[in-house]
């Protein structure tokens, strides 16, 4: 297997997202961010669609509410990387025929809420 070397990517790059992930539980986002780069920093996808890609997994897992819950640090993620509100809701949109409309729905709501505040918990304007 070749050797992958970790470049600069959205996770390495994010000091919000590795202080939110930190304060989980020190270990847990220590663990995280290392795992986390490494796969990020693949290099075939670009950063902006592996951060769609992760809105799509929450959707399937129904992440988007709760303690810890991921979609708004995702969100957070996709903004970052030039990706645009609109499409975020695409992607809804797309999961609703292979996640199901409910788990959607959800997201769907959870983004709303997001959006209503006019910003991400990590400061993103939506």
């Amino acid at each position: 297997m070749a050797d992958i070397s970790i470049k600069e990517n959205a996770v390495l790059g994010d000091q919000q997202l590795q202080d939110a992930l930190n304060s989980v539980h020190p270990r847990f986002g220590d663990f995280c961010t290392r795992v986390a780069a490494e796969a990020w920093g693949l290099p075939l996808i670009d950063q902006r669609t592996k951060a769609l890609i992760t809105i799509a997994v929450d959707v399937v897992n129904a992440n988007e509410n709760g303690p810890g819950a991921p979609f708004e640090a995702h969100v957070h993620m996709a903004l970052k990387q030039g990706a645009t509100l609109a499409e975020i809701e695409e992607v809804l949109l797309f999961m609703c025929v292979y996640a199901g409309f409910n788990k959607a729905a959800s997201a769907f709501g959870r983004l709303s809420e997001i959006a209503a505040k006019g910003r991400t918990a990590f400061g993103d304007t939506i």
